[in-house]
């Protein structure tokens, strides 16, 4: 398998109920899972298609930096 470069943007991100200085946390937190999980799982099909709105529901989290890693989990899974 070759390895391929792709280029993954995230127009808008909105999270309710976080500090302004959180967002960088959170932000550094959704590319390191996503960039883990794009190699280790590869690309979706589905964002093959075309670009996608989700909605990644209500996500609780202790930390700023489990909650990028959960959003990223639903950004990868919830392009099905």
């Amino acid at each position: 398998m070759n390895p391929r470069e792709i280029e993954v943007h995230i127009e808008e991100l909105v999270l309710h109920g976080f500090p302004r200085s959180a967002r960088w946390q959170i932000a550094d937190a959704i590319e390191s899972e996503l960039r883990a999980r794009l190699t280790k799982d590869g690309v979706p099909a589905a964002w093959q298609s075309s670009p996608k709105q989700l909605d990644a529901g209500s996500i609780k989290s202790n930390t700023n930096a489990a909650l990028g890693t959960k959003v990223a989990r639903a950004i990868h899974g919830g392009a099905r």
